[in-house]
């Protein structure tokens, strides 16, 4: 892969990512929750920054984007429908929507669910999608704006990309994920080894994200509402996978 992708802890428990093209040295960064260890990270690698591609518009993967403006001359890369509420877009795009970035194209993707005017980059030269609070590590994020609906929607554009797809989404919640999982889908081996080696990377401090999607579609139950096992438990057999989804996000919710 002509790509470097590097992981950045910010906050409590959010992430930033830094994608860098090889061939050009054009370097993108995926959100910015804050300014502090972004800057570190990109002086300790000697990259410059060229892009910003902002997901949503939540303060969390956002406020960090006037100090890096300030030393950075960045172009700023945003959903259309957000657009009233990040900060100021040099280019703002719609769901089908592509752009160039060294050379190679990204997708925008509308995720919407948690909030509206989600949006998710895939870059397929580089085998990896941007999803921060959608799809996420064994989850996906809380309905602050959305339906399960829409969510649901969301989650089966995203389950169309390849299976070998990383997925870089924005929290450090895979843990807590793995136990709430584990009580709709608690028979899954692949979901109760994944538990374990989650729970020894955290002994570790070692980030859980990003993740693949193979191993999400294999063991998220938000990516698994048709899944018999699941929906005997829930006691759905019968029901559709829109209801099932939502019963799912409502059990985590009270979780």
């Amino acid at each position: 892969m002509p790509f470097d992708l590097v992981t950045i802890p910010c906050l409590s428990d959010n992430y930033a990512f830094l994608l860098r093209d090889q061939d050009s040295g054009s370097v993108a960064l995926i959100d910015a929750p804050e300014a502090g260890p972004i800057a570190a990270r990109l002086h300790a690698l000697g990259w410059t920054l060229n892009e910003i591609w902002l997901t949503h518009h939540h303060p969390d993967h956002i406020q960090g984007v006037p100090e890096l403006l300030a030393k950075y001359p960045a172009r700023v890369i945003g959903a259309t429908a957000d657009q009233h509420r990040l900060p100021e877009l040099d280019l703002a795009l719609s769901d089908g929507d592509t752009f160039q970035f060294g050379g190679h194209e990204v997708q925008v993707i509308d995720v919407s669910g948690h909030t509206l005017g989600h949006v998710a980059f895939y870059v397929s030269a580089a085998e990896c999608v941007f999803t921060a609070d959608s799809l996420m590590a064994l989850g996906c994020g809380r309905l602050f704006e959305g339906t399960p609906a829409q969510m649901w929607e969301s989650m089966q554009k995203l389950m169309r990309l390849p299976p070998a797809t990383t997925v870089c989404s924005g929290h450090e919640y895979t843990q807590s994920n793995a136990k709430f999982a584990l009580t709709v889908d608690p028979e899954n081996a692949a979901l109760i080894s994944r538990a374990r080696e989650i729970d020894q990377a955290r002994a570790d401090d070692v980030p859980t994200v990003p993740s693949t999607l193979s191993l999400e579609l294999e063991t998220n139950p938000f990516l698994r509402p048709f899944d018999p096992n699941i929906r005997a438990l829930l006691g759905m057999v019968n029901a559709t996978d829109t209801d099932v989804f939502a019963e799912i996000r409502a059990r985590k919710d009270r979780f």
